[in-house]
């Protein structure tokens, strides 16, 4: 058998296009940066202490782990005082659709009305900004979106919201009705221990992640992603007010404040649903 001969010049070009093809493979396979964004998030209307926040809810990997694109129609459960809609609203207003799904109003239960109320202002007192915010309830029985319409629904850290309340299956219904065929479903939560049994009502904020995953797909919904981005390993998940004893809540006040302020914000899972396309 004959060896086949290659010169040196011939072998340095052949590994130089060898080079060349496998960096042009992982252009084509990272992500795009998205600009629009990043503008949303840093922009000057989001407060100090709302931007000091980024560095544990990292909104910019969250979202485009759920895959957002600004001519999306997207749906956020239970805004609060707006923290991410001041994100989602400027990013979508050009080109998609956002509706701020919120909680029924209920002067009896003043954090929660104080939270309706302020982000009501907000949207009010800059138009210019948040363009057209569509405001519906979540209820048993109402419609967050017109039904199949919504590219991607995203809940942060409500679910044991739902829990407390024993709407929990309810409020995954609501969300795969609203949503598309192929449409995601973003969940973000107080991620609790798995050697702990499930409080079913959630009094502690946490709820272990297969828990959410039974719900989901009880629902219709099928996994099909699951991100680190916003771990928390320091959380040892054990406290006497439970997740409220961490920042940004600090039930405690001073006590062992440094301590809490050390371990920062809660371990969280961040799962991605999609509603099968048939």
């Amino acid at each position: 058998m004959t060896a086949i001969r290659t010169s040196p010049t011939r072998l340095i070009l052949l590994l130089g296009f060898l080079a060349l093809g496998s960096l042009a493979t992982r252009a084509e396979e990272a992500p795009a940066q998205d600009d629009r964004l990043k503008e949303a998030i840093a922009g000057d209307h989001r407060s100090e202490e709302n931007r000091a926040r980024d560095i544990y809810r990292h909104p910019y990997e969250t979202l485009t782990f759920f895959g957002i694109r600004p001519d999306m129609t997207v749906v956020e459960i239970y805004p609060g005082r707006g923290w991410y809609s001041e994100i989602l609203a400027p990013y979508l207003k050009s080109s998609g659709t956002f509706y701020a799904a919120q909680r029924p109003s209920d002067p009896s239960y003043a954090p929660g009305q104080r939270s309706l109320e302020a982000f009501n202002q907000k949207v009010k007192d800059a138009p210019e900004l948040y363009g057209e915010v569509k405001r519906t309830t979540l209820t048993k029985d109402g419609d967050i979106a017109p039904a199949g319409s919504a590219d991607l629904v995203v809940t942060f850290r409500n679910l044991h919201s739902f829990m407390g309340s024993g709407t929990e299956n309810e409020a995954f219904a609501t969300m795969f009705k609203a949503l598309k065929p192929g449409g995601v479903l973003g969940v973000v939560q107080h991620r609790g221990d798995p050697k702990v049994e499930q409080d079913p009502k959630g009094g502690s904020g946490y709820v272990n992640e297969d828990y959410v995953i039974a719900l989901a797909k009880k629902a219709g919904f099928e996994l099909a992603e699951k991100s680190e981005i916003n771990a928390n390993p320091k959380d040892t998940k054990d406290y006497a007010k439970g997740v409220w004893t961490l920042p940004p809540s600090l039930r405690l006040g001073d006590e062992d404040r440094d301590k809490y302020v050390a371990i920062g914000e809660s371990d969280r899972m961040t799962l991605k649903f999609v509603k099968p396309a048939s």
